[in-house]
């Protein structure tokens, strides 16, 4: 099927479809019930630039932006940049050790409920099967239809099929091949590399389309492009996710974001299914869509379910070889930390090229497992209380501030709610086993506080309470690095 036939289609199913292209009728589609029960998800970055293995997935743009040690690293690696461009990565992405039964084992084991494969990245290759274009993997490198294999893994394990789309971005991605002998610095439109518009060469440049929503806007030939590529996805794998990446905030945008949630939402009725968009900023309309924060988290409760999406690995989303990963105690904290405030955490694994998952990674996904598998009553099918917690250590809200805060303190408690009980999570134990939660005094808290748990030990728990505080001691030694829940029985 060619753009034009797909336009047309996605005109028609919105013609006769209940959601319209417009912010007033896409604001009634409400969240999915599964979506706000899930509370946890995997994130998988996987593609050519797991091939160079380098920087991170933005190989494919820095190792054509001079100055950069990427393209000093690929000179020094490959050679020229004309002589071996990024698409001569694509033959030696071979996935020979890819099985998606066991990534989708891997990730049942982390406790996550939904998975989240990328479907294109900014680099323009497809991860899946497209009458669009033949740039994808089932035609080219591991000539396998990656997105369909784990769609049908996932839901063996009985986990929600999800996919990300970051095509908007390969508008510019290339854009610094554009100022060198490149073997690209003439083109006007070629796959994978998109347009290379050179308004974005520079390296700065990621600065200004950030910021500026009216900066030089795609051409209606991307955009159209966008849109059909992003229904096909759609139809072909019905994925209950579509995740965007931040370019789409762009102004000119915003008729097709229209139009892809409306055909979207459309399409979810005629199957049945409860789906979602995410995005970041403020690309979508406030409630027509679910709020996505990069690498960050939020200061307090957004009372319409929102997601953080972070990685394990601090340096890069995709496989490098040297990726600096989080200490999983860290990870179930800011989990935690997201649910009370009613988010939801999506959490990336980078697969090498050949398709095998790393021991880092694995060891993480593993450890999560374990604690979710004892105080997942906590997190799964709950919902924020009247406060989201309390304790000294700030929280910096916005992008990019997952790793910058200082560690949690046995004074930094957590709260979610399943009636009739109160979850509190208490991010540090304390030595001495004596908890003071200031929210659960009488002059906050009115009413009865009945009986207090500990999940995941066999301890006795005696407590007392005041109009201030409400005191829990644990009467036998509970040593724990990661954090302790209370079940607390309320009425």
């Amino acid at each position: 099927m060619k753009v034009a036939e797909y336009l047309e289609k996605i005109n028609n199913v919105i013609e006769k479809g209940y959601y319209k292209d417009d912010w007033e009728s896409l604001q009634t589609y409400p969240v999915p019930k599964w979506y706000e029960n899930a509370k946890f998800g995997i994130f998988i970055h996987w593609g050519v630039y797991s091939v160079p293995a380098f920087g991170n997935e933005w190989y494919p743009r820095n190792m054509y932006i001079q100055g950069t040690k990427e393209y000093e690293h690929h000179i020094n690696t490959y050679g020229a940049h004309k002589d071996f461009g990024y698409a001569d990565f694509i033959p030696l992405f071979k996935a020979e050790h890819f099985d998606a039964d066991d990534w989708m084992k891997l990730i049942k084991a982390s406790g996550a409920k939904y998975v989240m494969p990328v479907a294109e990245h900014h680099d323009g290759f497809q991860m899946y099967d497209s009458t669009l274009s033949d740039w994808n993997a089932a035609k080219m490198g591991p000539k396998r239809d990656i997105l369909g294999e784990l769609k049908v893994s996932a839901e063996k394990e009985g986990l929600v099929f999800c996919a990300s789309d970051h095509r908007a971005e390969n508008y510019w991605f290339f854009g610094g091949a554009r100022d060198f002998n490149s073997g690209l610095q003439d083109i006007e439109f070629q796959e994978p590399y998109g347009y290379a518009h050179p308004d974005y060469s520079k390296a700065e440049a990621v600065d200004t389309i950030s910021n500026d929503i009216y900066s030089t806007p795609a051409s209606k030939e991307h955009l159209d492009n966008w849109l059909a590529r992003t229904c096909e996805l759609v139809d072909k794998y019905q994925p209950k996710v579509v995740w965007f990446d931040w370019w789409i905030q762009n102004i000119s945008f915003k008729p097709y974001l229209k139009k892809f949630a409306a055909y979207y939402y459309n399409r979810s009725l005629e199957w049945g299914e409860e789906v979602a968009i995410n995005h970041k900023f403020d690309a979508y309309a406030y409630q027509t869509a679910v709020f996505d924060v990069e690498r960050g988290q939020l200061k307090t409760i957004r009372p319409r379910l929102w997601q953080t999406d972070t990685a394990v690995a601090k340096n890069s989303w995709g496989y490098t070889e040297n990726n600096d990963f989080k200490n999983p105690v860290d990870i179930v904290c800011d989990l935690i930390d997201i649910v009370s405030k009613n988010g939801c955490m999506l959490l990336n694994i980078g697969p090498k090229s050949d398709g095998t998952i790393t021991a880092e990674d694995k060891e993480v996904l593993l450890s999560i497992g374990k604690w979710l598998n004892v105080n997942g009553e906590s997190i799964y099918d709950t919902t924020f209380w009247q406060a989201y917690g309390e304790g000294p250590t700030e929280i910096k809200e916005g992008a990019f501030t997952d790793v910058d805060r200082a560690p949690f303190t046995c004074e930094d408690i957590r709260f979610t709610y399943k009636a009739p009980y109160l979850y509190a999570n208490v991010l540090r134990w304390p030595k001495n086993g004596e908890v003071t939660i200031n929210s659960l005094g009488e002059k906050t808290f009115r009413g009865a506080v009945k009986e207090i748990q500990v999940l995941g030990f066999d301890v006795s728990v005696a407590f007392t309470r005041n109009k201030e505080v409400l005191s829990v001691k644990a009467n036998d030694n509970i040593d724990s690095e990661y954090p302790v829940c209370l079940k607390i029985l309320i009425d």
